[in-house]
């Protein structure tokens, strides 16, 4: 389990973040950072015939004026990467090399700016 309050350091334009824990399961949890807006949810499932399947989905919710009525509402994006493993053919190594593949390699030569203009 996460230290809780689970802390990340701020590294700009994000804000430090301060994830309290909100809700803990056998294999879930969620954590909020009221102060910013941000939910940090965490899934886990693990079944001998179907394999490993780890969730983890940061959501931001900000008051954001709609430019077409004027009117205020909330409203939330969210960053989610799921894993999936089989029950077997990966070791623990392997496993942590897919998810580092994506998450650091492939994610830093795409750069977030290229995804976010639809690079592919």
């Amino acid at each position: 389990m996460l230290a809780d309050p689970f802390t990340v350091a701020a590294d700009s334009p994000t804000p430090a973040l301060s994830f309290a824990l909100v809700n803990a399961g056998n294999l879930a949890s969620n954590r909020w950072d009221t102060v910013n807006g941000y939910k940090l949810n965490f899934t886990h499932s693990n079944d001998v015939n179907k394999g490993e399947k780890h969730y983890v989905q940061l959501q931001q919710t900000v008051s954001a004026t709609n430019p077409l009525t004027g009117g205020a509402s909330y409203q939330t994006a969210s960053v989610s990467i799921s894993v999936s493993i089989p029950p077997y053919g990966w070791t623990q190594a392997q496993k942590a090399a897919l998810i580092k593949a994506l998450c650091t390699d492939i994610l830093a030569g795409v750069t977030i700016n290229g995804l976010l203009t639809y690079q592919m």
